[in-house]
């Protein structure tokens, strides 16, 4: 990177955006930063790998505030493009897991970041 390459495109899915915008002022920085380091291809502070996608190249964005922690889901995989899947308020006061209901969401969204990566952005149209 020779450090003025233009960011990828941001794709929200869902209503990831407009739950975004509900977060407290702190949190919505957080994945704001969050999400404009991997649009230029960079690893911000507050994220890992999410689990139970190995190799999918889902990451969570973590942001505490108040004594409450909220995530925010994003793809890396499809090349050129950051896809928002999810974003929610962690609501379990015990573990660090995801819940099931939560997972099951992400991987919808994940396939239809596919489908619509492949309408919008794939070079080859015809398949």
């Amino acid at each position: 990177m020779t450090g003025n390459e233009a960011p990828k495109p941001l794709e929200w899915v869902g209503n990831t955006r407009k739950t975004v915008s509900g977060f407290p002022k702190a949190v919505r920085q957080v994945i704001g930063q969050a999400l404009y380091a991997a649009q230029l291809g960079k690893t911000h502070v507050d994220t890992k790998p999410l689990k139970g996608f190995t190799g999918a190249g889902v990451v969570e964005i973590i942001a505490d505030h108040e004594g409450d922690t909220y995530r925010g889901i994003y793809t890396v995989k499809l090349a050129g493009v950051v896809y928002v899947l999810h974003a929610f308020q962690k609501k379990s006061k015990r573990g660090i897991k995801t819940p099931k209901k939560e997972i099951d969401l992400i991987r919808q969204r994940l396939k239809f970041a596919e489908r619509h990566y492949q309408d919008s952005y794939s070079r080859d149209k015809t398949t």
